[in-house]
């Protein structure tokens, strides 16, 4: 039996429908990040539950932007609220528009939140996250890869009384402030023998969001300052960033020329 020739013709054509086609696929979950000036963690969460659905963890920290007349004033410190969100991956680009909206993140001093690529979560929540959510896809084109990224959070956990001196020297080291939240450590004895450091009870975190090209300076210079060889023994890790709001101009232009899903053309 003779077999039949395949057209060309109609091999590019189905290539070219396939290249115009949205590939989507399921969403997953997602950690937000919210630092609002104290009292407006409350808002977070109602913007969070007119939108999607999401389970939210609230802490209470203080930020540490830099401003001459703040620290000739003595109040170089504000009060702020650190919130910690599960949302679903497909509601994130409507969540960012809606939080830099409502809660005015485009001026400055009103606070920033922005999303963190998670691995794994517990299933359970994870599940019913994302079943409850708006979009429970998320198109594959608008998932973040690692060389569109353009922030790192920088994380360093230390010995309480040490976050000033570490901000100083990130800031040294070009970073333009952070977020310090206040904790306890846990039992840590068996990976302090391996360590060869033991931690304090009293801790502090502190966050800075900083451009991806700054991030191994500003880790340096934390490390030289309030690392491991320091009294601080400060741990010091970084995490990729996707989305931002409130962060600066050109980024939040880039939110706003980002249409909203549904109000594309079919």
């Amino acid at each position: 039996m003779e077999k039949k020739k395949s057209d060309p013709a109609k091999g590019t054509a189905a290539k070219s429908r396939r290249k115009g086609e949205k590939r989507e696929r399921p969403a997953r979950p997602k950690l937000l990040i919210s630092i609002v000036n104290r009292g407006n963690g409350k808002k977070v969460k109602e913007i969070l539950n007119e939108i999607s659905v999401a389970l939210s963890v609230t802490f209470t920290g203080y930020g540490t932007a830099h401003s001459s007349l703040l620290d000739y004033l003595g109040i170089g410190r504000t009060e702020k609220t650190i919130v910690f969100s599960l949302i679903s991956e497909g509601d994130e680009a409507l969540i960012i528009r809606e939080l830099r909206t409502q809660m005015s993140l485009f001026l400055a001093g009103n606070g920033i939140a922005f999303t963190v690529p998670l691995s794994g979560s517990s299933k359970k929540v994870a599940d019913g996250i994302l079943a409850a959510a708006v979009n429970k896809t998320q198109e594959e084109e608008k998932i973040m890869k690692q060389e569109d990224r353009k922030y790192n959070l920088v994380i360093t956990s230390m010995r309480a009384g040490n976050a000033d001196a570490a901000m100083e020297a990130a800031r040294a080291a070009g970073a333009s402030g952070g977020t310090v939240i206040r904790a306890r450590a846990t039992d840590n004895q068996k990976s302090e023998q391996f360590v060869g450091i033991t931690l304090v009870p009293e801790q502090e975190i502190l966050l800075i969001l900083t451009k991806k090209e700054r991030t191994q300076e500003i880790m340096d210079a934390l490390s030289e300052s309030v690392g491991l060889k320091t009294p601080a023994c400060g741990v010091i890790c970084a995490l990729p960033v996707d989305r931002t709001a409130g962060i600066s101009a050109a980024d939040e232009a880039e939110v706003q020329e980002e249409p909203p899903k549904g109000d594309e053309d079919d």
